[in-house]
């Protein structure tokens, strides 16, 4: 993998399968990029007016937020024949807060399908609590303990077409698989996490100089 940032963009370029044993790209720039991020909705006015919308505002005000903040924003290209497998994980381990309140919504751009690396989950996973988390502190960012082993029959395919918006529980362990097809998987993904009568975690790998703007929820 290697990394370029900028303004607060990072873009990572798609895993081993991109690169020649010299480490060079095995094909266009703009064919090898695996995603950017971490905050479109802040920089780029196109996600910032999509992440913000009054839609948003009301649908996280029907999920129980008060005062909901979006704290990460990720444009994923999921290339063809490179697009790399995504392990089994909870979004809350990233981005915690006491008590518990992120939830991600991926937006498909893109069919997605078994073929070209839609999302797994396993259904009603997110009933039995956060298993691990991934923090910064004084040895770097490390997860504070392995994960359990998944059984792969648990999971079930989550195919989509173009358009549709999944919405994530913090707890549920979800992953996707690798690219297998010619076509892309292009999405769109942010999370979210309520401001309001719970605490962002100080030992989150996320540090911020400002605080994030609250969405408008009425």
């Amino acid at each position: 993998m290697r990394l370029e940032g900028g303004r607060g963009h990072g873009v990572l370029y798609g895993r081993k399968k991109a690169f020649d044993e010299d480490g060079r790209l095995k094909q266009p720039r703009q064919l090898s990029i695996n995603k950017v991020g971490h905050a479109l909705h802040e920089l780029e006015p196109v996600f910032k007016e999509f992440s913000c919308s009054k839609n948003f505002s009301s649908l996280l005000s029907s999920l129980g937020y008060k005062r909901p903040v979006v704290i990460q924003s990720m444009y994923i290209f999921k290339q063809p024949g490179i697009g790399g497998e995504v392990v089994p994980h909870q979004d809350n381990s990233f981005l915690y807060t006491d008590p518990p309140t992120c939830t991600g919504f991926w937006l498909a751009l893109e069919d997605a399908t078994v073929i070209n690396g839609c999302l797994w989950a396993i259904p009603g996973s997110h009933k039995n609590g956060l298993l691990r988390r991934f923090i910064r502190d004084d040895e770097g960012v490390h997860f504070d303990r392995p994960f359990p082993a998944c059984d792969q029959d648990d999971f079930v395919p989550i195919e989509v077409k173009a358009g549709s918006l999944v919405i994530i529980h913090g707890d549920l362990i979800h992953q996707s698989f690798e690219n297998q097809s010619p076509n892309s998987r292009h999405a769109y993904s942010f999370h979210v996490v309520d401001t309001d009568g719970c605490k962002w975690a100080e030992d989150n790998w996320i540090r911020r100089k400002q605080e994030p703007k609250p969405i408008y929820v009425s």
